[in-house]
C-alpha cells in the first residue's frame, strides 16, 4: 500500500506552493485514481512520491521511503508522461536493456511484451509506435521488475476508447492479483469507472477522499446547494412534497446548515422555502464536487429505512454509478504477517464495464434522479447476479478480505488475469521466481549497443582520421607519430580523441534526454555501480576506436605513399601507452562532465577544453627539471627498496611517468581528478537529501 503524509512543494517566489499538505492512502488489491482539473498538483504529488521533486512531506510504499529500498523498480512501476527511451532503439532492445538495469532474466521482455500484444512490433523503433503502442509499450516497461505498485499519470490521454479500456483493464488486472494501482486523471467519468477509490486535488488541497461509489452518487450530477438554519426542517418538507408528487428527488445532508438537492431546482426549492416561512441563506447550481463532507450522510426523500448515507441499488443505477460486480472466487495467498488471506483472481466481465459506462453515462444529464419506487421507499432487492453489497455496505471484515492482501506479488504463482475486458488471449506477464542482482555493465553494454550512433560516429572517426592522415603526409613537416594518429598540430585533439570523447559523452548524455531507466523512479540514477560500467565500457570502446583508427591510418598511408610512413616508430611501447591513455582520457571526460552538467554538450565542451585552457596551465607546472625528476623516479625507488625490478618493470614505469608528465597528459589528469570529485560530491549530496 501507499501512505502519503503531508506532502508540500517548494513554493516559487511570493506564489504559494502547487500541492500544499497532501494526504492520503492507496490500499493493496485496488485501483485509486488521484483526480483533479488541469494545475490541480496531480503530477506534482506524484512526482513527490517518487522523489523527483524536491519538497516536504514523506511517502512510505508499504511502510518504507522510496530511498530507502535498495531497487525502486522492484517495488513501484512508472509511467510519467511519454515512454522514455532513445527513439532509435527497438521495442526489445529497449525492454532487454531496462531487464539488465532491474537484475531480471532477459526473457522477461518476451513475456511482457506477449503480456501488452507488442510481439509483432518488437523490432519497431521507439520512435515510429503510435500513441496507443506508446502506452502499451508504457506499461511493459512498468512491469519489467514485477513491482508491487504502479503508478501512472493520466496513462489514457489522447487514447482512443478501445485501448483506453485495454489500459484500464491491465490496471484491474494487477490491481486484482494483490497490486497496488495510483494513476491520476482530469476526467471524473473515468475516475469513476475505472477506479474503486477517489482522491479529489482542487488547487494543491484534497476535497475528497471517497470510495468510487459515494464518488459517483455525490460529485458526478447537477445539484442545488442550499444553506438555511433550518436545514432538517427545509429537508424534511422537501422530501415529502416530492412524495406527494411523485417526483424523484433526494436530499443530502452535509453537516451544519448545509444540504445538496438532486433532482429539484433552485426555483422550486426556494418557493417550498417560502411557503412554509423558512429562512434561506443560499441557493445556487452546482455540478461537481461539493466539498468537504462530501457524502457523509444521506435522507431520500422517500424516507426508506435503509442507511442514510448508502443508496440503494436502484438508486445507484440511475445515478450512474457501477453496479456491484459478481463476488469473485477467491485463493488463499500467504501473508508473511499472519494466516493466507483470500484474494480474487478473476477481473470482472466486459457485459460489466459496458453496463456501468452506459449506466454513468446515462446518469450525467440535469435532473438525472430517483426513480419513483424509490422515492416511495419500495426499493426492490439486488439482482440474483449481484448477490454481494457494494463497498460501502460491507462489513470490515469483507473489506479487509479483498483489498488487504499485501503478500508480495510474485511470491507464489498467479492466476493469469485478462488483461483488459473483452479482450483474448492478454493475461499479465507471470510472476518472477528467481530475482538477480542488477548488473550495470550489462546494463551499459546493451545501451550502447542497442542504437546505431556509436557505429555511426565510429565510421565518421575513421573516414575523417585517414583523410587527415593522407592530407599531412601529402603536406608533409608533420613527425610520425602525429601522422599515424592524424594529428595536425594546429587541432587540439585527434579526430579518435574526439570521436571517443562524443561517444563518453552520449553515454549520460543520451539518457537524460531520453531516460532509458523508466523502470528506476524515471529518472536516471546516481549510483556509483552504474558510474563504473560507464566507465568501463567507454574505455573499452575508446581503445578499439583508438587502435582501428592507428591501423586505418597506418594502411592507408602504405597504399598512398609505401611503406615508408607506415612504419612503426621504435618507441611505440611508450607513444602506444600515450595514445591509449589520451583517448581514454577523452572518453572518461565526457562521461564525468556529460554525468555532472547532465548534457551531452557539456560533455564534449568539457573534453575540448582540456587541451585548449588546462593544458597552458599545466604547462607551467610540468617544466625541464619535473620531468628529468619524475624520469629518475624508478632509479630511486629501486636504490631506496634495495631490491631489482621484475621483468624490467622500471622501464615501464618511467615511460608511464613519463606519459604523465607531459601537459596534456598532467592536465588530463587534473581534469578527471576534479570531475570524479565534483560528480561524487554531487551524488553524495543527493543521497543526502
Amino acid at each position: 500500500m501507499i501512505q502519503a503524509f503531508g506532502l508540500t512543494s517548494n513554493p516559487r517566489k511570493e506564489l504559494p506552493p502547487a500541492v500544499d499538505d497532501v494526504s492520503f492512502e492507496v490500499r493493496a488489491g485496488r485501483v485509486t485514481a488521484l483526480l483533479g482539473a488541469s494545475g490541480a498538483g496531480k503530477t506534482t504529488v506524484l512526482r513527490l512520491m517518487l522523489e523527483l521533486q524536491h519538497g516536504r512531506g514523506l511517502t512510505h510504499f508499504r511502510g518504507r521511503p522510496l530511498h530507502r529500498i535498495a531497487h525502486p523498480s522492484r517495488e513501484v512501476g512508472v509511467l510519467l508522461g511519454d515512454v522514455p527511451g532513445h527513439p532509435g532503439r527497438t521495442v526489445r532492445g529497449h525492454l532487454r536493456m531496462l531487464c539488465a538495469a532491474a537484475g531480471v532474466p532477459v526473457q522477461r521482455a518476451d513475456e511482457v511484451m506477449e503480456s501488452v500484444e507488442l510481439l509483432s512490433l518488437r523490432d519497431e523503433r521507439l520512435g515510429t509506435l503510435s500513441r496507443g503502442m506508446d502506452r502499451r509499450l508504457g506499461l511493459a516497461c512498468a512491469l519489467v521488475a514485477d513491482p508491487h505498485t504502479l503508478v501512472f499519470d493520466d496513462p489514457v490521454g489522447a487514447l482512443s476508447v478501445r485501448e483506453a479500456r485495454r489500459l484500464h483493464g491491465a490496471l484491474r488486472a494487477h490491481a486484482v492479483q494483490g497490486g497496488t494501482v495510483l494513476f491520476s486523471t482530469a476526467d471524473p467519468k473515468e475516475a469513476a469507472r475505472a477506479a474503486d477509490h477517489v482522491v479529489t486535488l482542487e488547487q494543491g488541497r484534497v476535497v475528497a477522499d471517497q470510495e468510487a461509489v459515494d464518488f459517483a452518487r455525490t460529485r458526478l450530477r447537477p445539484r442545488v446547494a442550499v444553506r438555511t438554519p433550518h436545514a432538517a426542517r427545509l429537508g424534511a418538507l422537501l422530501a415529502q412534497e416530492a412524495r406527494s408528487a411523485r417526483r424523484s428527488v433526494e436530499v443530502v445532508r452535509e453537516g451544519g446548515n448545509r444540504l445538496a438537492v438532486y433532482g429539484s431546482t433552485c426555483a422550486d426549492i426556494g418557493e417550498a422555502a417560502f411557503r412554509h416561512g423558512i429562512l434561506v441563506h443560499q441557493l445556487a447550481d452546482e455540478v461537481g464536487d461539493m466539498g468537504p463532507g462530501a457524502g457523509v450522510g444521506a435522507d431520500t426523500c422517500a424516507g426508506d429505512g435503509g442507511s442514510a448515507g448508502v443508496p440503494s441499488a436502484r438508486q445507484r443505477a440511475a445515478d450512474g454509478e457501477r453496479a456491484p460486480a459478481p463476488r469473485r472466487p477467491t485463493v488463499a495467498r500467504p501473508s508473511p504477517t499472519g494466516p493466507p488471506r483470500p484474494t480474487a483472481t478473476d477481473p470482472p466481465s466486459a457485459g460489466s464495464a459496458e453496463a456501468d459506462e452506459r449506466a454513468l453515462d446515462a446518469g450525467r444529464g440535469a435532473g438525472a434522479a430517483v426513480p419513483q419506487a424509490s422515492a416511495a421507499g419500495t426499493d426492490q432487492p439486488a439482482a440474483p447476479g449481484n448477490p454481494h453489497p457494494p463497498v460501502a455496505e460491507r462489513t470490515p471484515h469483507e473489506a479487509a478480505e479483498v483489498p488487504g492482501s499485501t503478500a508480495r506479488r510474485g511470491s507464489t504463482p498467479r492466476t493469469h488475469a485478462t488483461l483488459a475486458p473483452g479482450t483474448t488471449a492478454s493475461t499479465l506477464p507471470p510472476p518472477i521466481s528467481v530475482r538477480s542482482a542488477p548488473s550495470p555493465l550489462r546494463y551499459e553494454i546493451r545501451r550502447a549497443l542497442g542504437i546505431s550512433t556509436g557505429f555511426v560516429v565510429g565510421a565518421v572517426v575513421l573516414v575523417v582520421s585517414a583523410v587527415m592522415a593522407v592530407i599531412l603526409a601529402r603536406i608533409g613537416h608533420t613527425p610520425q607519430a602525429r601522422l599515424l594518429a592524424a594529428w595536425p598540430r594546429e587541432l587540439p585533439l585527434p579526430p579518435a580523441a574526439l570521436g571517443a570523447g562524443l561517444l563518453g559523452a552520449l553515454s549520460f548524455g543520451d539518457e537524460f534526454r531520453h531516460p532509458a531507466l523508466a523502470a528506476d523512479r524515471g529518472t536516471v540514477p546516481r549510483r556509483l555501480g552504474l558510474l563504473t560500467a560507464k566507465l568501463l565500457v567507454s574505455a573499452a570502446v575508446a581503445l578499439v576506436l583508438a587502435a582501428l583508427a592507428a591501423g586505418t591510418n597506418a594502411e592507408v598511408l602504405h597504399l598512398f605513399y609505401g611503406r615508408e610512413l607506415a612504419r612503426i616508430p621504435s618507441d611505440w611501447s611508450a607513444l602506444g601507452a600515450g595514445w591509449a591513455a589520451l583517448v581514454v582520457g577523452c572518453a572518461w571526460a565526457g562521461v564525468l562532465a556529460a554525468g555532472l552538467f547532465r548534457s551531452t554538450t557539456a560533455g564534449l565542451a568539457a573534453v575540448v577544453a582540456v587541451p585548449v585552457v588546462v593544458v597552458p596551465l599545466v604547462q607551467k607546472v610540468w617544466e625541464g627539471p619535473d620531468v628529468r625528476t619524475a624520469a629518475g623516479f624508478p632509479l630511486r625507488v629501486r636504490e631506496v627498496l634495495l631490491t631489482q625490478w621484475p621483468f624490467g618493470g622500471e622501464r615501464y614505469v618511467a615511460e608511464v611517468l613519463r606519459v604523465v608528465v607531459q601537459p596534456v597528459g598532467g592536465a588530463m589528469t587534473l581534469s578527471l581528478t576534479t570531475l570524479l570529485c565534483a560528480y561524487l560530491l554531487t551524488t553524495l549530496r543527493s543521497r543526502t537529501r
